[in-house]
């Protein structure tokens, strides 16, 4: 079957008339058999394709002392990823994924330059400074917010740009672009959905890390700009193994016992029909009282994200009345096997093409690839359609943030001048068994008309 386009040029009506279709690959052989054409492995060959059953040898930065200016009319892009050290296994999917964008779209002049940053610094601006003699006209990535730092400068001295992952928005700008999924704006399509939806206090139940602070500022200003309010926010220790003191706090039980008590007192001593049945309605119920929150934002994952979420409803925070909100850290598999996430909204890329490229790159390399993986895909597409451009003109800021924007596996995407992403999201649901949209991602960043 056919691999859909998915990392054309979008046009002022949606699709330019130049737009590039790219092809699926006719049989798992072709990446295999085509890998030397195209990715300069020096100095350690690079496995691709099924019949690499191991991981990837790491690839080591070439040593920098004479440069190799490009061949002909080659186009020499940088891919630095840690192939070795702590992040290994992301950077060697987000390089797999690469080699798949390779061979669906580069033409024979494309030659993609892999270098492993082993996860640092020093590493990163070894490999920039490797790929830069190496004739690279742009580099994609690195990963890592320090491995960006080091290696922006190099680039900027040799006057090339950077399309990095990281989601440090600081680094961005000055011929650097982040290719990443920024958390500010899954808070703000989160947000805007939920207040039409009728929510107008929030609250936040965050982990106390820069990425927690990151996001209960960015509610607070989502909140403001829609006309709501943020009543409450809560962090909580990333290492703790018992939530229960602060998502008690969160809930104001105690305070609610104590109202739900007062009230029994009361109309016990009422002691009229009326009085019976409205005490009849309050068994088995712990709490009296609202909440002064009506939507809660989760911004947490996996295992821990469903401990917080457990105790939610046991300290009265009941799912029917109180919507539960997420960030990208939900989207992945498995959430719905705890109820109180089931009927929980997050917003994130729309999942269609990329549950496409999930069943390739399981059937060409034996695993799942992480999420991450998708970032990898996406960036060689853009510089392999972009690199089809005259020399010159092919990686300068003014092409990479054609304000039209791009399409990739994880939808629209378009670079701002200052450097950051703009992505079009989807906000989708949580089911026992997944999830689902319910409110489709835009398809064109065209304003519509008024």
């Amino acid at each position: 079957m056919p691999y859909p386009a998915v990392c054309r040029r979008i046009g002022a009506r949606r699709l330019a008339a130049s737009c590039a279709v790219f092809l699926a690959l006719a049989a798992p052989a072709v990446l295999g058999g085509c890998a030397t054409n195209r990715v300069a492995t020096a100095p350690a060959p690079l496995q691709v394709g099924p019949a690499a059953t191991a991981a990837p040898q790491a690839i080591e930065p070439a040593a920098p002392a004479t440069p190799t200016p490009p061949t002909g009319d080659q186009v020499r892009v940088a891919l630095l990823l840690p192939l070795s050290g702590p992040s290994a296994g992301i950077g060697r999917a987000m390089l797999d994924a690469a080699q798949i964008a390779l061979f669906d779209i580069a033409d024979d002049h494309f030659v993609l330059l892999p270098r492993d940053t082993l996860g640092t610094p020093e590493g990163a601006a070894r490999a920039a400074t490797a790929t830069l003699a190496d004739g690279a006209e742009l580099i994609l990535g690195p990963l890592l917010a320090g491995e960006v730092e080091a290696v922006k400068p190099l680039a900027h001295q040799a006057g090339v740009s950077i399309v990095a992952f990281s989601t440090a928005d600081q680094l961005a700008g000055d011929g650097t672009f982040l290719l990443s999924f920024p958390p500010r704006q899954s808070v703000n399509r989160i947000v805007a959905y939920a207040h039409e939806r009728g929510a107008t206090r929030f609250a936040a139940l965050a982990p106390g890390t820069p990425y927690g602070q990151l996001v209960v500022d960015a509610l607070r200003n989502a909140a403001t700009a829609v006309g709501a309010t943020v009543v409450q926010a809560e962090t909580y220790d990333p290492s703790a193994t018992d939530f229960r003191p602060v998502v008690r706090r969160l809930a104001s039980f105690d305070e609610r016992r104590v109202a739900l008590g007062r009230t029994r007192q009361q109309l016990q001593a009422a002691g009229d029909e009326a009085s019976r049945q409205a005490l009849q309605r309050l068994a088995g119920r712990e709490t009296a009282g609202d909440l002064a929150f009506d939507a809660v934002l989760l911004p947490d994952g996996g295992a821990q994200l469903k401990a917080v979420a457990s105790l939610l409803p046991y300290y009265d925070i009941d799912p029917g009345k109180v919507h539960f909100l997420g960030t990208g850290l939900w989207d992945e598999p498995g959430l719905g096997t705890e109820p109180a996430l089931v009927g929980g909204w997050f917003a994130a890329p729309p999942p269609a093409a990329r549950g496409d490229f999930e069943r390739r790159f399981r059937e060409l390399y034996n695993q799942a690839p992480p999420r991450l993986a998708t970032l990898g895909y996406d960036a060689t597409a853009l510089a392999a359609i972009l690199g089809r451009k005259p020399r010159g003109s092919a990686f300068t800021p003014a092409s990479l943030t054609d304000p039209s924007g791009f399409a990739g596996i994880d939808g629209i995407f378009r670079f701002r001048p200052d450097g950051i992403v703009e992505r079009g999201l989807a906000v989708l649901e949580i089911e026992r068994t997944g999830s689902k949209i319910v409110s489709p991602a835009p398809e064109t960043f065209e304003q519509p008309a008024s």
